[in-house]
């Protein structure tokens, strides 16, 4: 499973919202899935923390590709943060 294409916006002060694709490489339905992703700047450290963390819950079934949309309430503005090619995403499975 892999993340892409990260767009950042602002609908009000203290209120992102985060969208990006999910895509399923594999030929297994992957069915519904509890994420935590973080988005960090390209350059950052492996020991620095990330720049926004939010839930996401995805559905993906066989070679499929989401777009998914995510509220994220934050103290950063959007023009804090850097452009989509300075972003780079990892994300923990949950329950």
């Amino acid at each position: 499973m892999e993340l892409v294409g990260f767009r950042v916006n602002e609908t009000s002060p203290g209120h992102l919202v985060v969208q990006f694709g999910a895509v399923n490489h594999s030929e297994a339905d992957l069915g519904d899935l509890n994420l935590t992703v973080n988005l960090r700047t390209a350059g950052a450290n492996p020991s620095d923390p990330p720049l926004v963390s939010f839930p996401a819950k995805v559905t993906l079934g066989p070679s499929e590709l989401k777009n998914v949309s995510v509220a994220v309430p934050t103290k950063m503005r959007a023009y804090e943060l850097p452009d989509w090619q300075f972003l780079t995403a990892d994300f923990q499975l949950g329950q």
